[in-house]
């Protein structure tokens, strides 16, 4: 192999790795969204109930809510810029005449929060392989699309055991963009303090994840997932079945200097 080859395929060397959060990290599948959303308004409003001098009845709260929640996200969606939901929680509470402490305000959006979080699942080694990656002298970040509270997000990755393998995690509802932006895959490299090239993306969805974590010089690796069933893996990026086999992947990649595996393409 020349010099300058080598050379070339150290400076390619991977040396941070950043995830997705819902159906990367944290396997959701299919949800309920509505008896989710229905057991988070239960919780919620018998918080406030307790807590506060609210007095509305349920049927309303909840229904005012699942509009409110469905309005915001068209608004988002157009806009291509996310909330925050304990910010918009806080603001139409306030106007109810609702007081609560900033703990209890956290409180009760991670009320809303829970139901779903109990909808998802991690890997069982998921943080044996976190801990190889760590020892691998990686750095590892979370970048996710979502209105969640960090807050609820980092009590909710605190209790799995997660949150300390990520120093840095960007929510975008705190950003003036989101996936597929590459705007935030720039930011999510400045902040974590490596070059594009040398920090790989893991992802669920092709359209957020991959594409754009490629269009911004990152590699990429797409994780098999029901949101990419079927699809074929774009040019350039591998594909896992399991979190477990990043490790591997990426000492061959750093050995070969580029992303070399793809998993089984799913039948359409």
């Amino acid at each position: 192999m020349s010099e300058s080859k080598i050379k070339n395929q150290k400076s390619e060397i991977i040396r941070a790795v950043l995830f997705d959060l819902g159906d990367t990290l944290l396997n959701f599948g299919r949800i309920r969204k509505t008896r989710v959303f229905l057991a988070g308004a239960k919780a919620a409003y018998a918080f406030l109930k307790e807590h506060s001098r609210y007095r509305g009845r349920f049927a309303w709260f909840f229904l005012r809510n699942l509009v409110r929640l469905h309005a915001k996200r068209a608004i988002s969606n157009l806009q291509q810029r996310d909330f925050d939901s304990l910010a918009l929680l806080q603001t139409v509470g306030t106007r109810e005449g609702v007081q609560l402490s900033t703990e209890q305000w956290e409180q009760f959006a991670w009320l809303w929060y829970e139901p779903l979080g109990r909808c998802a699942s991690i890997e069982p080694d998921l943080v044996e392989t976190l801990g190889r990656l760590k020892r691998m002298g990686l750095k590892l970040g979370i970048v996710s699309n979502t209105f969640v509270n960090r807050a609820s997000l980092e009590r909710h990755l605190r209790e799995l055991g997660l949150l300390d393998f990520f120093p840095l995690r960007l929510y975008s509802y705190e950003f003036h963009c989101r996936k597929p932006s590459v705007e935030i895959f720039r930011i999510a490299a400045e902040r974590i303090g490596e070059t594009a090239r040398n920090i790989v993306f893991v992802g669920d969805r092709i359209d957020n994840d991959v594409e754009p974590a490629l269009a911004s010089g990152m590699k990429a690796v797409l994780k098999e997932a029901r949101t990419n069933q079927g699809k074929k893996t774009p040019p350039g990026a591998c594909r896992v079945q399991r979190l477990a086999e990043l490790p591997s992947l990426i000492e061959k990649i750093n050995a070969e200097g580029r992303c070399c595996r793809q998993g089984p393409e799913k039948p359409h």
